[in-house]
């Protein structure tokens, strides 16, 4: 696996050490050189944060994974017995401006999870099980303990998802990047059995829409959630916010890890008859279950069924955000749809539910021509 800031192809040695290349005038110095770090670029911070992350990255190394940290590329044996027509599937993503919140607040060991979440969950919405992932993360200076919090994250993201970190790369970005800022992405790859590959074909009239619980607001809208609240609502961070219980801060609210439902969703898959899958992440309900739909029917959700988090309406209060924005920008609350046939919608009921996660009826399945209907009312108070 590499994980590993860029490198320098060569360098000056004590003396007798083999040097694999070297070029030179033959005059002697009269200058003071420069070196890599006067440019600001440590490589030796970037060896430092890769042994600090190497226990973590070795705790998601599932049986397949050949070859460990260090190498140029990740290996993976892809069990080719296990399936007649395997299918490799990808995605790839980042986190956005929620990294924006774990800079201010310097805590760096949550984001990783989000950065998995927007990955994986994309990966099982088409019946893919995740198997493995590489990041990257760009930092304008790297500090050793911060990389390692930040590959922590991920690396916990990962076990929960049941893929291996495979690989990666960690940048030193000076004059692009403050010292402080940093970004992350990270591209999943998964397999599915070409006959199990959940398409919109599948759904029928007459099938169950069951919504599965979000942790809040995930990774997405943060632009929009910083503006009224950080900014024309001029709130802080470590405000205690009565309605989130716990004597919790607003900053401890926007940093909640996303849900990770890989893992649940492939046992759902497994015990019920699954139609598809909707991750809801950028666009919301309608924008993203509308990607399951076939041409002739429609789905139909009623909002009465669950009560959003307080999270949501203290950003649409001090936002003044008209309910179809909201809408159309946040997840409301649900942050997986799963379509099952109507006889097994009690079975996948009580799996999720034995699996611990919050899952309801929310809808089904009707004639139509491909849209998304929201009716009802959420439940308020």
């Amino acid at each position: 696996m590499t994980h590993v800031t860029e490198r320098s192809g060569a360098g000056s040695g004590p003396a007798g050490t083999h040097q694999p290349w070297t070029a030179g005038t033959g005059r002697s110095n009269r200058k003071r050189t420069v070196s890599y770090a006067d440019a600001g670029v440590s490589i030796q911070a970037g060896d430092r944060a890769v042994e600090l992350l190497r226990p973590k990255v070795q705790g998601t190394r599932r049986p397949e994974v050949m070859g460990d940290i260090g190498g140029f590329a990740g290996l993976f044996r892809l069990d080719v017995q296990k399936y007649r027509n395997p299918i490799l599937a990808s995605s790839t993503d980042g986190v956005g401006t929620k990294l924006v919140i774990a800079q201010q607040m310097e805590i760096h060991d949550t984001v990783g999870i989000d950065l998995v979440a927007m990955v994986v969950d994309d990966l099982v919405a088409c019946g893919a099980e995740p198997l493995f992932l590489l990041d990257y993360i760009a930092c304008g200076e790297v500090v050793p303990d911060k990389v390692a919090e930040i590959g922590a994250g991920i690396a916990d993201g990962c076990r929960y998802a049941g893929c291996a970190l495979l690989g990666g790369e960690t940048a030193e970005h000076p004059g692009v990047l403050r010292p402080h800022e940093y970004d992350v992405s990270a591209t999943g790859v998964g397999v599915v059995e070409e006959s199990e590959i959940l398409r919109p074909e599948r759904v029928e009239v007459g099938d169950v829409v069951i919504a599965m619980g979000s942790s809040g607001l995930h990774s997405n809208g943060y632009s929009l959630v910083r503006h009224v609240l950080l900014g024309a609502g001029r709130m802080r961070l470590e405000s205690v916010i009565e309605d989130f219980g716990k004597q919790r801060t607003l900053g401890e609210e926007l940093l909640t890890p996303t849900k990770i439902y890989a893992q649940d969703c492939l046992k759902l898959i497994a015990e019920a008859e699954v139609r598809a899958l909707a991750h809801v992440t950028g666009g919301g309900i309608p924008g993203n279950l509308v990607r399951v739909l076939p041409d002739h029917v429609d789905a139909v959700v009623d909002r009465a069924t669950w009560r959003p988090q307080p999270i949501f309406d203290l950003v649409q209060s001090k936002g003044r955000i008209e309910d179809q924005d909201m809408e159309s920008t946040f997840n409301m609350g649900v942050g997986m749809f799963a379509i099952v046939s109507a006889e097994d919608a009690d079975r996948a009921l009580a799996c999720l539910t034995g699996r611990g996660v919050e899952a309801w009826q929310a809808g089904e399945i009707i004639e139509g021509t491909g849209e998304v209907h929201m009716i009802g009312q959420h439940t308020r108070g």
